[in-house]
């Protein structure tokens, strides 16, 4: 998130009215729910996780402990259960 001048975006009287409830400050103005995205959508980090936990199943379903599994990849034997035990697909 960078840091805008309110003078260079936004109208003189908008900024007028802004300042009835909030001078000096750094102030966050979120977007439209309508624009929110899930974690990880834009990155690629979220197809990155699933692909990784449909393998941690196979490999689960295939015969695979949950604790070579958590040596595997690097987790502990509760996050396996997790992503074992989890109805997703």
């Amino acid at each position: 998130m960078k840091y805008l001048n309110a003078a260079k975006v936004l109208p003189e009287k908008l900024i007028v009215e802004i300042q009835k409830y909030v001078q000096g400050e750094t102030l966050y103005i979120p977007k439209p729910e309508t624009e929110h995205r899930k974690w990880g959508t834009s990155s690629g980090g979220r197809r990155m996780l699933d692909h990784r936990n449909a393998a941690i199943r196979n490999s689960f379903i295939s015969g695979s402990s949950i604790q070579q599994l958590a040596n595997e990849y690097y987790l502990s034997t509760e996050t396996i259960k997790k992503i074992v035990y989890s109805h997703k697909k």
